[in-house]
């Protein structure tokens, strides 16, 4: 049998609930379905120049010859079902929910279709709303000039069985000059998904038209880079922006949208400066979550959209997680996604034995409960790489290499996830393989620019090459996109060690001071502080940092000290050996 390839538009129909209706009334429901295929569904789709080609009980998969013909049928049999279920009771109505799709499909001899044209379509049907339609972007950019009607962006939707993202665009007909709310059935249950919220375009205060730009600029970044977050789900620009210059409830938003948290935000010239004030909300109570106002001498708007955008979407992804997690606590059930986000908080308190321990147990169940749960294993990776670097285990080797395997499983499943390639990395550089470590971070800051921690751990590998006046350039670009991240106390950190490598010590006991404010739960800084303390003849305090480092770190020693951080480069092995006889005298055991 002869076989053709070629693109196609493909609508695929089913009727929602149909075994209920079935169920309910078995004769009448398959008496109404023929009748509405015989008045409206066939001759609307030949009308529009279509071709029925599968049918599937309730449903029917059909061919145009474009995109605009697909999706004007589609609009067609939803409006003459209105009409049709006018009157009736819901429990009795039959309603369609569509899905269109403009992609490649192998015709067979008999005039059949296959492929993924074909089984998108057929996933996009799946995830509208009762009486909705979702256009794939592929179709909506084919169709959006030529209909008047609006469409809702609802942003990549990950499709059952396809493996790559499908952006999807949801229509509703909107006749008053209102948003639309989406028309998606996920998108409509009571319990809105996690992570879940709308960037609203930003206020122009004053009204000043030369900052118009940036104002917008400013909001659609935040959207992009907001969207990297693991498990997020964010309201797409072109739906936030139908909210400009309108008075809105965020109430009202949340439940349209459902939706958990909207960001709001102004912005304000001042003479020669900028005031950015930007609030966190939930939605569902109207409360204020979090607050945020940078105050910053005017420059270039192109780079403080960037540094403003990079040091928002930082704090607030800790900031959203760290909700998720509460909610997650409140779970009678947890689910998988709960679970990450509670081992997400426990690492980011701070990385003493303890904390990594609570947070491995939570991504241990995680992946009990889903396998493929990249965030958990990234999450695991994260756990088992600290705690074979940072001078937390005997068995170092075994914890690099489960963090190896947790990082090749999450990069397998999520090729492109930049945190799945810092952690890698991280392997790579506390594995002697620092050059291939540097690449996996330069690969993180490819994929997401506001990629903080791999400037930070590039850092790292520099002094741990033997180049440790290089570090501290990098741990400051760290800072500077994310100045208030969770984990900016082990950059300041790799900043210290390396002024303590240098031989600059005052610099370095400022550095670890800085760190031991942000986390005091963290030993690493106080032992190398009081290693440095002792090293400059201050010895009481140096006493007194060990034992409150060793208090966090009962097993910390000497030995650890020199077998974590593995590296062969005699500059670095000479300039840290000046570190372990001020250490030892300092109180930290041999081990």
């Amino acid at each position: 049998m002869s076989e053709t390839r070629k693109i196609a538009a493909i609508l695929a129909a089913d009727v929602v609930g149909f075994t209920r209706l079935a169920g309910a009334d078995e004769d009448r429901t398959l008496a109404r379905l023929r009748a509405l295929r015989s008045d409206l569904v066939d001759p609307t789709i030949a009308v529009h120049h279509g071709r029925v080609f599968k049918r599937t009980g309730d449903g029917l998969i059909a061919e145009f010859r474009s995109v605009v013909d697909a999706a004007r049928c589609a609009i067609e049999i939803q409006g003459g079902m209105v009409d049709r279920n006018a009157g009736l009771p819901p429990e009795r109505r039959m309603e369609f929910r569509i899905g269109v799709h403009l992609g490649d499909v192998v015709e067979e001899g008999d005039g059949d279709l296959m492929g993924d044209g074909v089984n998108i379509a057929a996933r996009l049907e799946s995830i509208a709303a009762p009486s909705g339609i979702v256009l794939s972007h592929a179709a909506y950019e084919q169709a959006r000039d030529r209909l008047k009607e609006m469409f809702v962006d609802l942003g990549e939707q990950r499709l059952k069985n396809i493996a790559r993202p499908v952006r999807a665009y949801a229509y509703r007909a909107s006749g008053d000059g209102d948003p639309p709310a989406p028309g998606v059935a996920h998108l409509e249950n009571r319990r809105p998904p996690r992570l879940s919220l709308l960037v609203l375009p930003f206020a122009n205060i004053g009204g000043d038209p030369e900052q118009e730009y940036f104002v917008d600029g400013v909001t659609e970044s935040l959207t992009t880079d907001l969207s990297r977050i693991s498990g997020s789900f964010v309201i797409a620009r072109n739906t936030a922006f139908t909210y400009k210059g309108k008075a809105f409830d965020v109430k009202q938003i949340g439940r349209d949208l459902n939706i958990r948290y909207a960001l709001e935000g102004s912005v304000q010239r001042r003479g020669s400066r900028m005031r950015i004030n930007v609030q966190l909300i939930d939605v569902e109570s109207g409360g204020h979550l979090w607050a945020e106002r940078f105050d910053k001498p005017l420059a270039d708007f192109f780079d403080m959209q960037d540094e403003i955008v990079a040091s928002l979407a930082n704090q607030l992804g800790a900031e959203l997680i760290a909700d998720e997690a509460r909610r997650a606590e409140r779970a009678p059930n947890p689910d998988s996604m709960d679970l990450y986000f509670q081992g997400m908080v426990w690492r980011n308190r701070g990385f003493n034995p303890a904390n990594l321990a609570q947070a491995r147990g939570f991504f241990e169940r995680a992946l009990a409960l889903d396998p493929d749960n990249v965030g958990a294993l990234i999450g695991t990776a994260s756990v088992d790489a600290l705690v074979g670097a940072l001078y937390s285990t005997d068995e170092s080797a075994e914890r690099l290499a489960a963090a190896e395997a947790a990082a090749t499983k999450a990069l397998s499943l999520a090729p492109n996830n930049p945190d799945a390639h810092i952690w890698m990395g991280a392997v790579y550089v506390y594995t002697n393989r620092r050059a291939q470590g540097i690449a996996q971070y330069e690969r993180a800051i490819a994929l997401n620019p506001n990629a903080a921690g791999a400037h930070a751990v590039i850092g790292l590998a520099k002094f741990l090459d033997g180049r440790a006046e290089e570090t501290e350039g990098h741990v400051l670009e760290a800072l500077r996109l994310s100045p208030r991240d969770p984990v900016a106390f082990v950059w300041l950190e790799f900043a210290a060690l390396a002024k303590m490598l240098l031989g600059a010590d005052e610099e370095a006991v400022e550095r670890f001071r800085r760190s031991i404010e942000i986390n005091r739960n963290y030993p690493n800084s106080r032992l190398w502080l009081g290693a440095i303390l002792e090293s400059l003849g201050r010895h009481e305090e140096a006493r007194a940092e060990v034992q409150a480092g060793l208090a966090l770190d009962p097993k910390f020693s000497i030995r650890r000290a020199r077998i974590a951080g593995q590296s062969d480069n005699p500059v670095f092995l000479r300039q840290r050996e000046r570190l372990i006889e001020p250490m030892r005298r300092a109180g930290v055991p041999e081990g």
